[in-house]
C-alpha cells in the first residue's frame, strides 16, 4: 500500500505545483521581508543594492501642534530610514522629525525618499498642520517638516533644500489656503526634482538650487455621487518618470473618496500639458513602472476610504503597456499600503500597515514562472516511472493475508 501511495506522488506533486497559491495569485508568492516599522511609506533601491524605506515615525509624547481638522499631533524625533540588504534589516538613519496622533498612528514625517544619480538620498517631509508658524515654534528639531531635503546616510545633518510648505502658504497655487503635505518625489534625469503635494493639490518643480515653481494644479472635479459636496478635490500622491519621459501622477481624490474615480495623469515636461492617462482607479497612493514598461498602481483602499464595509484591503494592480489590460496582483492582506517599488530581480516590494506604529511591514512579491508543458510532461513521466517500478516489484504469486 505504501508503494502505491509513493507511485502517485510524482503526479500529485506536478498538479500541486501547477495549482500552487503563487500561481493562483497572478504568479507571485508573497513574503514579509521587513517588519516592526514605524509608519512606513515609500521605498527606493540604493546604489548598494539595498532596499530603503522611509519611516514617518511615531511622533512624541506631548501634544505640540493642532492639525487640520482639529486633531492633536504629538511631535518627536522618531522618524527614520531603514534598509534591507543581504536579508538584514537595520535603521541606517534615525532622529528625524515626526508628528503623529495618540499612539503614534497616521504619522506625518518622512513620506518619500529617492536616490540621485550620484548616490545622494533625498526626501520630503509632510507638515500635518500646514501652518508654518507652528512648525517654526518647535525649533530646529522640526525644521525639516514641509521641506525637500538631502538625507545624510554618510553622517552629518539633514540639509534642507526647499521649503515647500512656505511656498504653498505664500503662493497658494490651488486657491485653497494654507495646506502642504509633500508626498510624491521624483529626482529628474537633469538633477532637479518633482514633488506631488497632497495638501496643495499641485505638482511642484524644484531646481537643483532649490528654486520652487508650480508645474500643474489638479483642479477639483464634479462629484459622480448623488450626495456629498458638488466638487471633489483632486489630491496628487505620487509621481513617477514614464518610459516616454513624461511625469505620471497618481490621484487619491478627496472625500467622500468615490470608488473608481481616481486617475493617473500624464504631465509633459516639455509642453506643460496635463491629461488623464488612465482612469478608473480608487484612492491611488503610489505608482511606478517596471522594466518592461508595465505601470504598477497601488491603491490604499480597494473600495474607497469611506466605504461602508471599511477602507481595507488595498490593492496592487498592473497595467499592461501594450493592451492597457489590468491585473490585480494582490489585495487581500494589504492594510493601508503606502509604497511600491520594482526590484532588479523582478520582485515587487510593497510597504504595508503604512499608517501604523511598530506594525509596519515590507512585502516581497516574488514572481513564479508559469508552468510549461515540458514541466508537466516531466512530472507525468516521473509518475509513470514510479508506476512501472511498482509493477516490476509486484510478487508473481499472491500470498495469503
Amino acid at each position: 500500500m505504501r508503494k502505491r501511495w509513493l507511485c502517485t506522488l510524482g503526479g500529485l506533486a506536478g498538479l500541486a505545483l501547477w495549482l500552487s497559491p503563487g500561481d493562483a495569485r497572478a504568479g507571485f508568492v508573497t513574503t514579509v521581508v521587513m517588519s516592526g516599522l514605524e509608519n512606513p511609506r515609500r521605498l527606493a533601491f540604493g546604489p548598494d543594492g539595498g532596499l530603503y524605506v522611509a519611516e514617518a515615525g511615531r511622533g512624541g509624547t506631548t501634544p505640540t501642534m493642532i492639525a487640520i481638522g482639529g486633531v492633536p499631533q504629538f511631535f518627536g524625533t522618531t522618524g527614520a530610514v531603514s534598509r534591507l540588504q543581504g536579508g538584514v534589516q537595520q535603521r541606517v538613519l534615525t532622529g528625524l522629525p515626526s508628528l503623529a496622533r495618540t499612539g503614534g498612528s497616521n504619522a506625518g514625517g518622512l513620506n518619500n525618499i529617492a536616490f540621485g544619480s550620484g548616490g545622494e538620498l533625498y526626501g520630503v517631509f509632510s507638515l500635518a498642520t500646514g501652518v508654518v508658524a507652528q512648525r517654526d515654534a518647535l525649533g530646529s528639531a522640526a525644521a525639516s517638516l514641509g521641506q525637500l531635503v538631502r538625507l545624510p546616510l554618510a553622517g552629518g545633518s539633514v540639509l534642507n533644500l526647499a521649503d515647500l510648505a512656505t511656498y504653498e502658504a505664500t503662493s497658494n497655487p490651488d486657491g485653497r489656503g494654507l495646506n502642504s503635505n509633500p508626498f510624491g518625489l521624483l529626482v529628474t534625469p537633469g538633477g532637479g526634482f518633482v514633488v506631488a503635494d497632497a495638501g496643495g493639490n499641485d505638482i511642484l518643480g524644484v531646481t537643483a538650487g532649490g528654486t520652487i515653481s508650480t508645474l500643474a494644479v489638479l483642479p477639483a472635479r464634479p462629484t459622480p455621487l448623488p450626495f456629498g459636496p458638488p466638487l471633489i478635490e483632486s489630491v496628487p500622491t505620487a509621481v513617477a518618470l514614464g518610459p516616454d519621459g513624461a511625469y505620471y501622477i497618481g490621484e487619491l481624490t478627496g472625500a467622500p473618496y468615490p470608488r473608481g474615480f481616481a486617475n493617473v495623469y500624464r504631465f509633459d515636461p516639455l509642453t506643460g500639458d496635463l491629461a488623464v492617462a488612465v482612469s478608473g482607479f480608487t484612492n491611488i497612493v503610489d505608482l511606478t513602472f517596471g522594466p518592461d514598461g508595465s505601470l504598477y498602481v497601488l491603491q490604499i483602499s480597494r473600495d474607497g476610504l469611506a466605504s461602508p464595509t471599511g477602507p481595507v484591503p488595498g490593492a496592487l494592480l498592473r497595467v499592461d503597456p501594450s493592451t492597457g489590460a489590468r491585473t490585480t496582483i494582490l489585495s487581500e492582506g494589504l492594510v493601508f499600503p503606502t509604497g511600491v517599488a520594482v526590484g532588479p530581480d523582478g520582485s515587487i516590494y510593497v510597504s504595508n500597515f503604512g499608517t501604523s506604529a511598530g506594525r509596519g511591514q515590507v512585502l516581497q512579491l516574488r514572481p513564479v514562472p508559469e508552468p510549461t508543458s515540458l514541466t508537466l510532461l516531466g512530472f507525468g513521466a516521473l509518475s509513470l516511472l514510479g508506476y512501472g517500478w511498482r509493477r516490476k516489484r509486484r510478487p508473481a504469486v499472491a500470498t495469503s493475508p
